[in-house]
């Protein structure tokens, strides 16, 4: 039998099931960009301790 509840189940399992199925797939240039988003951030944060060093290395010879 199909009682309101139930309907209200097969509503929800239905929206969940679509939203799940409509997801983009990643393509290659999404990899891409996300290999280079990381390399940028990676260098970013390598120029940073750089910076850090010099900046210690500075601290220390005034010393």
């Amino acid at each position: 039998m199909l009682n309101p509840r139930n309907g209200l189940y097969i509503f929800i399992a239905t929206v969940a099931l679509a939203i799940v199925a409509c997801q983009p797939k990643e393509g290659p240039l999404e990899k891409a960009g996300k290999a280079v988003d990381n390399a940028a951030e990676n260098a970013g944060d390598q120029i940073e301790k750089a910076g850090d060093k010099i900046k210690d290395a500075v601290d220390d010879a005034k010393k």
